[in-house]
């Protein structure tokens, strides 16, 4: 999830959702029985996050936006396949004004509760059939303000914009099934002020300049979670690059971070060339970056293909990031609990690139975390052992410090039973296995337990994934 700085806690102060006003139109009711999607895709965290009856294949998205009024016009092209008979549906969309919708062309009945707006076409839509939804929609977009106080959704900056969504922030800039169990495919069309730029996820599709306004298009034929759509709107100085693989490298960043960026920027390959030794072969068309400034933006984000940083990234942090690709982008957490899964896989990743180049063992740091020594100030130490990784409390502490690095431990008591060599295939194996789809914690032991028939994992299970507080011995 969320990236801080290593040994930086999570963001303080709990804090509702965004509230979004009652605005509805069209004559339509809130979805209910007789051939109706569920609003909530029953995530424990986020029970409005999603909707069922129906999965999304493809998102056409076309913006404009107008960085001096703030003031955005969007039509959202959503095509879908319905998972069970409906006669409505829902999409999360949060504060912005909706015109019109349709289905199959044909103009449909919608309302809006919160962040629910429910359709009703025409005619009811046959399980596994597939359908086109169009809305179009417009206003200021806003950000949303996550239970551990940070923000999300559509966050302006001094020169543009930069839309982020975990876990609930796409919906403040498009209609979607805004849960991470839902993926698809993207195609972006942002047209903004001539002079400004615009970098998305994937490819880039072509641009235009027409009348004092320019037009982007970017392409992602893998599946991505909407959490991980991003656009970013502003002056980039813009760098290309490729692996020895050929795997283009494409960054964006903030001219005021230039210079302090591009020395670790330069890397970018060497880090993924060394993440695909160590994780499988790179799942995504191409990698990258988007540096902003650190004004802008308070976090690092794995935004599929090209991280954002606040800042010029040290080595920690990118490493971190692109190791997301594989854990998080391509396998995704089936719902918000599993955020252990991208976090601990990443911050192992950190532990792992050390020992690779010269700095400390893993094994150095896990004794580190578990003596209390690691982090420079008691309460971090404390909060470590503060409830267990595959279970936390509450939606504010999906990023709190025992998901990334009490997460990391557990990989590291798997590593300790099996050995390096069945663990760095097991890394491997994960990865594909799940590759461009959805895991669980119960996917993960699993699959590490058919992985190594002979060992027993009840105790890093019992202690180490579910335990309360720290464990009697490591």
């Amino acid at each position: 999830m969320r990236s801080y700085r290593p040994g930086s806690g999570p963001r303080s102060v709990a804090a509702a959702l965004l509230a979004v006003s009652l605005a509805a139109c069209g004559g339509g009711t809130g979805a209910g029985a007789g051939g109706a999607g569920g609003s909530g895709a029953g995530d424990p965290y986020f029970p409005r996050s999603g909707n069922e009856g129906y999965d999304v294949l493809h998102y056409a998205l076309d913006l404009s936006y107008d960085p001096r009024a703030r003031r955005l016009e969007g039509a959202a092209t959503i095509t879908a396949r319905a998972t069970r008979d409906l006669t409505a549906f829902n999409l999360d969309l949060s504060g912005l004004d909706v015109g019109t919708v349709t289905v199959g062309g044909k103009g449909a009945r919608w309302s809006r509760d919160g962040q629910e707006l429910t359709v009703r076409p025409r005619g009811a839509l046959d399980r596994d059939a597939r359908f086109r939804v169009v809305v179009r929609y417009s206003g200021v977009p806003g950000t949303v303000t996550d239970p551990d106080g940070s923000e999300e959704g559509w966050l302006r900056t001094a020169d543009g914009a930069l839309a982020l969504g975990q876990p609930v922030g796409s919906m403040a800039w498009f209609p979607g099934n805004h849960h991470p169990s839902d993926k698809a495919a993207y195609s972006v069309a942002v047209t903004v002020p001539e002079g400004l730029r615009v970098v998305s996820n994937g490819e880039p599709a072509g641009e235009e300049t027409k009348e004092g306004r320019t037009t982007y298009r970017w392409r992602t034929t893998e599946p991505m979670a909407s959490y991980l759509a991003t656009v970013a709107i502003g002056r980039y100085e813009v760098g290309r690059a490729t692996t020895r693989s050929g795997l283009p490298v494409y960054t964006a960043v903030d001219p005021e971070q230039a210079d302090a960026s591009r020395a670790v920027l330069a890397r970018l390959p060497e880090v993924v060339e060394w993440a695909e030794r160590t994780f499988g072969p790179y799942p995504f068309s191409s990698a990258g970056a988007v540096v902003e400034r650190p004004q802008d933006v308070g976090y690092a984000l794995e935004t599929q293909n090209r991280p954002v940083f606040p800042g010029a990234p040290d080595m920690a942090l990118l490493v971190h990031e692109i190791a997301h690709q594989w854990y998080g982008d391509s396998v995704s957490p089936r719902t918000w609990r599993d955020m252990w899964l991208n976090e601990g896989f990443a911050t192992y990743a950190q532990w792992l690139w050390q020992e690779d180049h010269g700095g400390g063992s893993a094994q150095r740091t896990f004794d580190a975390l578990y003596a209390g020594g690691y982090f420079p100030d008691e309460g971090s130490n404390e909060a470590l052992w503060a409830f267990p990784p595959a279970e936390p409390p509450d939606a504010a502490s999906i990023s709190a410090t025992p998901v990334y690095w009490r997460g990391a431990m557990v990989l590291h008591k798997v590593r300790q039973t099996v050995g390096d060599e069945a663990f760095g295939a097991l890394l491997k194996g994960w990865a594909r296995e799940h590759r461009h789809g959805n895991a669980d914690t119960g996917d993960f032991t699993a699959y590490v337990e058919e992985s190594a028939p002979d060992e027993d994992f009840d105790g890093i299970w019992r202690e180490w994934l579910y335990g309360e507080g720290r464990p009697a011995r490591p």
